[in-house]
């Protein structure tokens, strides 16, 4: 699976979908750390990408404004990472 990890998603996450397997890139690393979440939404679109985040404001740029992206929200807590 293509993935672009939002900049709030944990290294261990990222290292975790590397090793099995997925191609992944990081929002830092297409130097789009910075941008608007819509901007990172439309980037994501342009790869064939499946964007990964930790931010609830996608779900407000997908479901109300209806933007047409795919989009995985993680749940997920430092404190809940095993190391």
């Amino acid at each position: 699976m293509k993935l672009l990890l939002d900049q709030d998603v944990y290294t261990v996450t990222e290292r975790f979908l590397r090793d099995i397997g997925h191609d992944v890139v990081t929002a830092k690393e297409i130097g789009c750390s910075q941008s608007a979440d819509s901007d990172l939404i439309v980037k994501a679109q342009e790869q064939g990408r499946i964007l990964v985040t930790r931010d609830r404001d996608f779900g407000n740029l997908v479901f109300v404004k209806g933007l047409n992206a795919g989009i995985i929200y993680l749940r997920v807590l430092h404190s809940t990472l095993s190391k």
